[in-house]
């Protein structure tokens, strides 16, 4: 009964996290309605990708202090910031909007506001998510990383038919909807500890010392934290001690044989035992092995030490078998390991080429309009646009949603790398990058919307169960915060330059207004320079996976000749 009602609340937190990542990717709508928001306040394409850009550095620049915040405080206190900044960053660009007037730099500043409440409450939910499945985990971070992907999906849709035209009515939905929907979440997000499992181990003897309790090795600090509060304790802040405690064979064998109330006394007896002992001794009654155990990092591996004693009932749960549970690499390490400056360059190289388009697919959608029907009304645009975000949007859910199930797949079934999800992704992104270059007809642009979704999807779908993979689940939110620092530097070199390319074929009207009637030579240069990126992450992919793979050959021929 208890399984079923832990099973439950899992659930409950589970669909919390999507719906509180179905408001943090609301920087994936902003070309739905930046074209009109730069027309009305006549700005440039290249002021406009500023803003952009600066939602993009929100969303990424602060993902190490924000990673190290998840995991040391939980994820509730994140994601009820993040609710706050998204609401407070939103409401300023209505006024702008309103007001047809407003600071660059102001606005970039509270576009960088609404991405790093997304970031906050995003990084909370996916943590959570990893935690409460750890035995699928790439199946239960990929429902929250689908859920953002398909934020764009969900506003532009509400904007197109509650809203449409009504780019300072869809700037309101925007600041009270993504606040509300955190909100909500926030009120059902918790992450659950996970019951351990009692595995019997043949006992050959007997005597005293199969009579006394004795603690295993645990992967947790204990500096007093979560070892007296085993049943309340949250994993996302730290994880319980696990235990071993003696019995005999024949209990054992009793226990399986006579199901009823004698055995059903004999297995409270043994959770109350455990629990009890999960409470810390005093000082003057610790063994010298429960001092050492002391000294053992509440972050590191969970790994618990093989018992001495014959005849223990060994508290481990299988989940820390798992590679992720016996790797803790974070910090100074992180920044000294290979894999991590490969996996941070595939990062930066696909996410730029992915958030280029992302943040201008509605400039590219009134180039080849213009080019193709200079008649089209100004609401035609704005619908158009609005389609093609929610195009990107549902490529990019159904890619992470594939990569995250795909990648658990392969990885259990196939026993082949993750990685090889990032090399479906950099082909996908090369061929919209051709696709880009070489439509003309705006109804073919989806082409180009769709299949950037699709590889963005597929990129950040599987990259955290990668991150958690190579480096360790105990630090996943401070080393996903360092991953995401590539797409800081990389985004923005992107973006700017595709602004700058614009610009060059803008046409300034006798009142201010600007526009290009060049078609796809409005933007074809930028996406010569991401066709290249393209190939070059897909690269780095086929190199980070062979790397890898020796890697774990040189790990199982060290662990054969050490058996």
């Amino acid at each position: 009964m208890l399984d079923q009602q832990l099973h439950r609340a899992r659930m409950i937190s589970s669909v919390a996290a999507v719906v509180i990542s179905l408001a943090c990717g609301t920087n994936y709508v902003y070309s739905a309605w930046a074209p009109q928001f730069a027309d009305k306040l006549k700005l440039t394409t290249t002021e406009s990708n500023l803003i952009g850009a600066a939602g993009n550095l929100g969303m990424y620049s602060m993902g190490v202090p924000i990673g190290l915040f998840v995991d040391n405080r939980g994820p509730r206190p994140a994601v009820a910031a993040g609710a706050l900044l998204l609401g407070l960053g939103y409401y300023p660009f209505r006024a702008s909007y309103e007001n047809a007037a407003g600071s660059v730099p102001l606005l970039c500043f509270f576009a960088y506001l609404t991405g790093l409440g997304g970031c906050m409450a995003f990084q909370a939910a996916v943590k959570t998510s990893a935690l409460n499945w750890p035995h699928h985990r790439g199946t239960a971070t990929a429902f929250p990383l689908a859920g953002f992907g398909l934020s764009a999906f969900f506003f532009s849709q509400i904007g197109s038919i509650f809203f449409a035209g009504d780019t300072s009515a869809f700037l309101t939905v925007l600041a009270a909807g993504t606040f509300a929907l955190i909100f909500t979440g926030f009120c059902f997000l918790k992450v659950y500890p996970h019951t351990p499992a009692y595995h019997a181990v043949p006992n050959g003897g007997s005597g005293s010392d199969t009579q006394r309790l004795r603690r295993t090795s645990s992967s947790e600090d204990g500096k007093g934290r979560g070892a007296g509060r085993f049943p309340d304790v949250e994993p996302g802040m730290s994880t319980p001690t696990t235990y071993t405690t003696p019995a005999t064979s024949t209990q054992a064998h009793a226990d399986a044989e006579a199901p009823g109330p004698s055995s059903s006394a004999s297995a409270k007896l043994r959770d109350q035992t455990d629990v009890e002992s999960a409470r810390p001794l005093s000082p003057s009654r610790r063994t010298p092995d429960e001092d050492s155990d002391r000294d053992v990092d509440e972050t590191s591996s969970l790994m618990s030490k093989a018992s001495s004693l014959p005849g223990e009932v060994l508290v481990q749960n299988s989940v820390d078998m798992d590679r992720s549970h016996r790797v803790d690499i974070r910090g100074w390490r992180l920044l000294t390991n290979i894999d991590f400056w490969m996996l941070f360059t595939i990062m930066g190289i696909l996410a730029g080429i992915g958030l280029m388009t992302i943040n201008n697919i509605g400039h590219n959608v009134n180039a080849l309009w213009r080019r193709f029907d200079d008649s089209v009304p100004e609401s035609f645009l704005v619908y158009r646009q609005q389609m093609h975000v929610s195009i990107l949007s549902i490529g990019s859910f159904c890619g992470r949603l594939l990569s995250g199930v795909g990648s658990d797949f392969l990885v259990k079934v196939v026993g082949a790398n993750r990685a090889w999800c990032l090399v479906a992704a950099s082909l996908v992104f090369s061929i919209a990058q051709l696709c880009a270059i070489n439509v003309t007809n705006p109804h073919y642009l989806g082409l180009v919307s769709g299949l950037s979704g699709l590889g963005y999807g597929f990129l950040f779908g599987v990259f955290p169960s990668i991150v958690a993979e190579t480096f360790g689940i105990h630090g996943l939110s401070q080393n996903w915060g360092f991953m995401t620092l590539a797409p800081v530097l990389s985004g923005n070199i992107f973006n700017l330059f595709y602004g700058m390319v614009f610009d060059s074929h803008i046409v300034v009207g006798p009142d201010g207004d600007r526009a290009c009637f060049d078609g796809v030579d409005c933007y074809k240069n930028a996406y010569f320079v991401t066709l290249a990126a393209g190939a070059l992450g897909l690269f780095v992919t086929l190199s980070t996976i062979r790397h890898q793979y020796n890697a774990r050959l040189k790990e199982a021929g060290k662990g054969t000749a050490e058996d």
